[in-house]
């Protein structure tokens, strides 16, 4: 399934994309308890609810989709056209790696990582397709970074690698946006901080089923810049793939349904072209995780 949150009539609501169609999970569940002669059943009305409530939760919304796709249940869908998009979820904390593609480590410099370099980027930083992205003043280096992010659907605490997989709800598309100059311009960089403002977490457009996308060892990303090609790389150069990933942050931190760890970017950033390029209001973006989906959102100045 491709999970989405969207809003429709101005309410917020959670449900999946069918087609070119997106289905609301709550009223397709209904209408499938009422033709089955049940009793109704309610499901969590956020995305992370919904993953939290583990997996009798998703065989019902797999089962409103289902119903939902009847040809005589046309009226269960919308098309998507017709609904905003928004981020598809609100993580309860998002763990962002750094340098953990071989070709951006070299570009970066530094020494050899033995174990992830993790950061954490707050959920105010959170936006979603389409959302136009705003610069403060102050941020004078903003930079771009395509991720495949991984979404957790059950909890993960000391779990191995081979168990790790088994905790990923899906994934989504996530652009790690940066203000280098927060980054690497003062004497005690502030990384978390650089790649902590309001909106620098674009994520989306929809949290793709683990059993979807398979396993996600050798999936293409690219970045787009006004209709260039930024970045290029492939999960497979991953220095700390997502199963190590997942074992190594559980030993310190309980993973929960929801959490989002943002698996690191390819070469191509603009802080290290020669000469550098940094975003401006006006840019678009456009970032792309093979069998994930494409996210794409533009760059605005304050107000």
């Amino acid at each position: 399934m491709k999970l989405v949150t969207f809003l429709a009539e101005g309410t917020q609501r959670i449900g999946a994309v069918l087609g070119d169609s997106v289905v609301e999970f709550q009223p397709a569940l209904d209408a499938a308890c009422t033709a089955a002669s049940e009793p109704p059943l309610a499901l969590p009305a956020a995305m992370r609810g919904l993953l939290a409530a583990g997996e009798a939760a998703m065989v019902q919304a797999t089962r409103a989709l289902a119903f939902a796709a009847r040809p005589e249940n046309a009226a269960l869908r919308r098309p998507v056209s017709t609904v905003r998009l928004r981020a598809p979820l609100l993580p309860g904390k998002i763990l962002g790696v750094g340098r953990n593609y071989a070709d951006h480590a070299k570009e970066v410099g530094g020494p050899k990582l033995v174990a992830p370099r993790i950061f954490l980027k707050p959920t105010s930083s959170v936006s979603g397709p389409g959302d136009v992205v705003r610069i403060p003043a102050a941020a004078l280096k903003p930079d771009w970074e395509v991720e495949l992010a991984v979404v957790i659907g059950r909890p993960a605490w000391q779990v191995s690698e081979g168990q790790a997989l088994d905790h990923v709800a899906g994934y989504t598309v996530l652009n790690d946006l940066t203000d280098r100059a927060l980054q690497f311009d003062h004497p005690i960089g502030m990384t978390s901080f650089g790649k902590g403002l309001d909106g620098f977490c674009p994520m989306g457009p929809w949290i793709v089923t683990a059993e979807e996308v398979g396993e996600p060892w050798a999936l293409g990303l690219t970045c787009h810049l006004n209709g260039e090609e930024v970045q290029h790389g492939n999960t497979r150069d991953l220095i700390f793939p997502v199963a190590t990933l997942i074992a190594w942050l559980s030993r310190f931190v309980a993973l929960q349904p929801g959490d989002v760890i943002a698996t690191g970017t390819p070469a191509g950033v603009g802080h290290f072209r020669s000469p550098p390029v940094y975003l401006k209001p006006g840019d678009r973006l456009r970032l792309e995780v093979e069998k994930v989906g494409v996210l794409e959102h533009s760059m605005g100045g304050t107000a």
